[in-house]
């Protein structure tokens, strides 16, 4: 069976990107999300394998929905989407859970190399 992905993020451009590079893999996107408290309402609903969090966004940010995802489930799995630049966030999200990060603009071997080694 394929691994279930939520891929957030607030721009379409970058769900569309993502969701391309995954489905092209054999991964299985069964939601996505504009922002952070979308973000956590959809994992509720859907019970992803794995979430893809862009780190900025309106409403609530990335690291906000991760620990709110965290708080719902500590074995959740997710991976922050950062852009460059972006290196203290990144760090505040990996000590709040993520598992991993991938720097825009993506490059399909690192988002693949990334999702398989959190999970496989």
């Amino acid at each position: 069976m394929s691994k279930r992905v939520l891929i957030v993020d607030d721009a379409a451009f970058m769900r569309m990107m993502i969701k391309d590079i995954l489905t092209k893999n054999g991964y299985e996107v069964v939601g996505e999300a504009q922002d952070g408290a979308e973000a956590v309402e959809k994992y509720k609903e859907l019970t992803p394998d794995l979430v893809t969090m862009d780190i900025t966004m309106p409403e609530k940010d990335g690291i906000a929905a991760l620990k709110d995802i965290k708080a719902l489930n500590n074995d959740a799995n997710v991976i922050m989407c950062s852009a460059m630049g972006q290196q203290a966030m990144v760090i505040d999200a990996i000590q709040a859970g993520a598992r991993d990060f991938i720097v825009k603009p993506f490059q399909a071997d690192r988002v693949i190399e990334a999702i398989s080694k959190v999970i496989g």
